[in-house]
């Protein structure tokens, strides 16, 4: 039998369809580009919740650290919006961070591309070598 989602898996969900939202319509600062909400982590208690975030376009460190900045800044509006939303008893704290497993997986990607066209090169060298 399947292990049904927890408490703190749903609560996490939720918050990050919450603050997806959230930051499109209300976050009005214009250090936070194209941020995509990937995941939310939420402790067992509640108390607090790591928002993973990733920048869309510019993915320069400076541009990172910026738009993380301002979602820190802003954590307080977003948590009173989500309470208000979300109708929880109480409402984590939002600390945001960046989430380097997509540029993690690009740069992986690329190395086993790499890898592959090398093969492929080494290989017609190799047929290329047993026809003469």
């Amino acid at each position: 039998m399947a292990k049904e989602y927890s408490r703190t898996q749903r609560i996490g969900d939720q918050m990050q369809r919450e603050l997806a939202e959230l930051i499109r319509r209300e976050v009005k600062d214009p250090r936070v580009g194209l941020v995509t909400i990937t995941a939310v982590d939420v402790s067992r208690d509640l108390g607090h919740a790591k928002v993973f975030i990733t920048v869309m376009g510019e993915e320069t460190p400076d541009a990172v650290q910026q738009s993380l900045k301002a979602l820190n800044s802003a954590a307080s509006f977003l948590r009173l919006h989500l309470g208000r939303s979300m109708q929880l008893r109480s409402v984590p704290q939002l600390h945001f961070h960046f989430d380097e497993s997509v540029s993690r997986g690009v740069h992986l990607s690329a190395l086993i591309e790499r890898a592959v066209a090398e093969d492929r090169l080494h290989k017609d060298a190799d047929e290329s070598d047993t026809k003469e």
